[in-house]
């Protein structure tokens, strides 16, 4: 698969999410005191970022 989502704990022991697109980090969440907040971050982002606006700050 191309793309997926990875729970991991960093260091301090939180679950985190990141998203990976071939091999590569596109981006990382915050840290959830538990696993079921970062799965609930997971179906967030599915729900609602397929018509997520671009917001270009650099014009």
């Amino acid at each position: 698969m191309a793309h997926k989502f990875e729970i991991y704990k960093d260091k301090a022991g939180e679950f985190r999410v990141r998203f990976k697109y071939n091999s590569e980090v596109m981006f990382s969440t915050e840290g959830y005191a538990s696993k079921s907040g970062a799965k609930s971050a997971i179906e967030s982002i599915k729900k609602n970022a397929p018509g997520a606006e671009i917001d270009d700050t650099t014009d």
